[in-house]
């Protein structure tokens, strides 16, 4: 994720429960955390706040820079498996994907745990009513989410194919209408590897990780470009004070490419 105040790119180091960040103007890389219970993906409130997903404590928190605090960690009395992205709609709607991977009985990812309210959904959190709907539950395992620049599109990848040989390794879009998801279709299949986390830009063309790098399609579904990388990308984001550096992490690196 990109802070456009601090001009700095902050990401998750989930094997080793820790939050790296990394400043733009030095070029430095710092740790900002550790013991910080496995969080995974973040983004902006409208506030300017960081929201970021928990998977040691199955919640999306909101970090204000002290101990972070609990959002939503439970549906209808049940513990969330482990909110992995996060991203907030036009309206302040906080909206998120739930798979299982921190609750993997090897604790690789977090703690392990089971399933509590019996699936794998995306989610939609209204603050102000504290209500909690599920929005998408079609999907294996939800990973990734993005919505288009004007909000009516919502992209969520599914990356299924990492725990199962018949597993899905695609994006999927659902039309968004009065907070709900309709229509859900297969975006694109992302190959090699998965489509773990992803962007949307102003143009709306999708940028997702892939096995091979960066992967570039058009809102219509069309193939654009390949950014090859020498690692698997696992997520991405624009930043700079223009957001014409596009910053990706692999599996021990974080890469930066200027774009035209």
């Amino acid at each position: 994720m990109w802070l456009p105040r601090e001009e700095r790119v902050r990401w998750s180091d989930i094997p080793n429960d820790r939050i790296l960040e990394y400043d733009a103007g030095s070029g430095e890389v710092g740790v900002y955390r550790t013991g910080v219970e496995f969080t995974n993906g973040r983004t902006l409130d409208h506030s300017g706040a960081v929201l970021q997903c928990s998977h040691g404590r199955r919640a999306i928190e909101r970090d204000t820079g002290g101990e972070p605090s609990i959002v939503v960690d439970r549906f209808e009395g049940h513990r969330l498996n482990s909110p992995n992205d996060v991203v907030v709609a036009h309206d302040g709607a906080i909206w998120f994907t739930d798979p299982p991977y921190g609750i993997h009985p090897s604790g690789a990812q977090g703690h392990p745990g089971e399933e509590e309210y019996g699936g794998c959904y995306v989610f939609r959190y209204d603050e102000r009513t504290a209500r909690l709907d599920p929005v998408v539950t079609d999907m294996w395992h939800p990973n990734g989410l993005a919505f288009s620049p004007d909000g009516s599109v919502l992209y969520v990848s599914d990356t299924s194919a990492l725990w199962h040989a018949d597993g899905h390794h695609h994006i999927r879009a659902y039309d968004v209408v009065d907070g709900t998801c309709r229509n859900g279709r297969v975006f694109a299949v992302i190959e090699p590897g998965v489509p773990d986390g992803f962007r949307v830009d102003a143009e709306g063309r999708v940028w997702t990780s892939s096995g091979e790098g960066v992967q570039v399609y058009s809102a219509e579904c069309a193939k654009l470009s390949v950014i090859e990388l020498p690692e698997v990308a696992s997520n991405l984001c624009f930043g700079g004070r223009d957001r014409r550096d596009l910053y990706v992490t692999g599996r021990t690196s974080l890469f930066r490419v200027r774009l035209n």
